[in-house]
C-alpha cells in the first residue's frame, strides 16, 4: 500500500499555535496547482511498481482550493499512476469552507473522506486561537456534512488555558452527538517563534499545563473508549474500519510521496523534503526541477522510527521484528532500557509485543525517546 499526500501551502489566516509551512496570501494559489500537477508527473518513476491506495490533502487549509482544482490534482494522479478502485481520499477543511453548497459539490467530487478542523466549539478558544470559524460555523458544517459523508474526522484540541474539564467533557459530547466516526486530538503546544509562543512570553495568555493536558487525555480515552471507539494510535481515536489509512501507511512505514512545498516523501530506505517557500518551489518546479533534499535512513535512524511509531499505535513494537530486522544487539538494548519502564507499570510486553500502559500511553514520546538508540554504529 502506497499513498500521495498533497501539501496546499495556503491559509485564510495563521493560526496561533500552527508552525507548518503556509501563506495567507492567495496571489500565487493557481500557480500553485499547476506547479504542484507538475511535480506529480515529474515523480510517477518513483511509483512504477506501487498501487496508491490514498490520496490525502493537507496543508495549509486544502479546502482553499476550488473543486476544479483539487480535481485537476486527483485527475493527475489518476493519469500518471495506478491507483486502487477504490482509494481513500480525504480533504483536510476548516469549517468556514464547507457552507451547504461546498458540501454537497464536494460529494459529487471523488473525495471520500473529510478531515474537519474545528479544535473546539467554544467561542473564546476559537479566538484565543485565531481560528478563522466561530462556534455556529463548526456546528452548521458538521450538521451539513454528516449528511452527504459518512467517513468524517474532526480535529479536537485539548491542555487549553483555562479549559476545565467539564467544558473538555462538552466538547467531546457535542463532537460525538454527530456520529462522527473519528476523532483526531492533540494537546495544544506551544512552538517556538509563533504567535502564541509571544502571547505567552507578554503575559498576555497562561502557559498551557503539563497536568491539564494529561488529565484532559485520561478524560478522552475514557469517553471514546466507552463509547466503541479504538485508540490506535496516541492521537487518533475511530470506530472499526474506520482507521485514517493514510495516517495507519504511515505509521507502518508504508511508501508514500509528498507534493508541494514543505511536503516529506519516503521510500522504505529514504526521507525526502520539498522545499519549505513557495516562490522558490515554483521557480525550481518552472524549470523542470525537483527541489528536494533527502536522506539516506541509517539502521538506527530506522529502527528508532519504529520505535516512536510503534509505540504510539495498537500495533505496538514487535520483538521479533527488531530482532530479525535489526539484530540481537538492538533486542539486548531495547530489553535493558525497556526494564524501568516496566517496573514503573508505563510499558508491558504481550505476544512479544511491546506496548504502553493505560498510564503510559501520554508519556509515549518520552518513553520512546529513552529507547532510542543514537550512536549503535559509530
Amino acid at each position: 500500500m502506497s499513498g500521495i499526500y498533497i501539501h496546499i501551502p495556503f491559509c485564510r489566516q495563521a493560526c496561533h499555535y500552527c508552525d507548518f509551512h503556509f501563506s495567507t496570501s492567495m496571489k500565487k494559489k493557481e500557480e500553485m496547482v499547476l506547479a504542484i500537477a507538475k511535480e506529480i508527473g515529474m515523480r510517477k518513476s518513483e511509483f512504477e511498481n506501487e498501487i496508491v491506495e490514498t490520496i490525502y490533502f493537507g496543508g495549509g487549509t486544502p479546502s482553499v482550493l476550488e473543486n476544479s482544482e483539487l480535481q485537476l490534482l486527483i485527475d493527475t494522479i489518476y493519469e500518471n499512476y495506478r491507483v486502487s478502485e477504490n482509494p481513500e481520499i480525504t480533504l483536510e477543511a476548516n469549517p468556514d469552507d464547507l457552507s451547504k453548497e461546498r458540501i454537497f459539490e464536494l460529494s459529487k467530487s471523488p473525495i471520500n473522506r473529510l478531515s474537519i478542523g474545528i479544535q473546539s466549539f467554544y467561542e473564546e478558544d476559537l479566538k484565543m486561537m485565531n481560528r478563522a470559524h466561530n462556534s455556529a460555523e463548526a456546528i452548521n458544517c458538521l450538521t451539513e456534512a454528516t449528511k452527504y459523508f459518512d467517513n468524517i474526522s474532526l480535529d479536537l484540541i485539548y491542555g487549553i488555558p483555562g479549559m476545565s474539564d467539564e467544558m473538555w467533557r462538552q466538547n467531546i459530547e457535542t463532537a460525538l452527538s454527530f456520529g462522527i466516526p473519528h476523532i483526531s486530538s492533540y494537546a495544544l503546544t506551544v512552538e517556538p517563534k509563533t504567535a502564541l509562543r509571544k502571547l505567552i512570553d507578554t503575559g498576555k495568555i497562561a502557559e498551557p499545563q503539563d497536568e491539564v493536558a494529561s488529565n484532559h487525555f485520561m478524560i478522552l480515552v475514557e469517553t471514546l473508549e466507552k463509547k466503541g471507539f479504538i485508540h490506535y494510535e496516541l492521537s487518533n481515536f475511530a470506530k472499526e474500519n474506520y482507521f485514517s489509512k493514510n495516517n495507519s501507511a504511515y505509521w507502518l512505514g508504508k511508501k508514500y510521496i509528498g507534493a508541494g512545498p514543505s511536503a516529506h516523501s519516503y521510500d522504505g530506505e529514504k526521507r525526502g523534503w520539498n522545499i519549505a517557500n513557495n516562490s522558490l518551489y515554483l521557480k525550481s518546479i518552472q524549470k523542470n526541477v525537483l527541489s528536494i533534499e533527502t536522506e539516506i535512513l541509517s539502521k538506527s535512524d530506522r529502527y528508532n522510527e519504529y520505535i516512536m511509531t510503534g509505540l504510539r499505535t495498537i500495533w505496538g513494537v514487535s520483538l521479533d521484528r527488531i530482532e530479525n530486522e535489526f539484530g540481537s544487539e538492538y533486542l539486548d538494548y531495547l530489553n535493558k532500557q525497556t526494564q524501568k519502564f516496566l517496573n514503573d507499570d508505563l510499558v508491558f510486553i504481550e505476544n512479544n509485543i511491546l506496548k504502553p500502559t493505560a498510564k503510559g500511553k501520554f508519556l509515549t514520546d518520552g518513553i520512546a525517546s529513552d529507547l532510542f538508540y543514537l550512536n549503535l554504529e559509530e
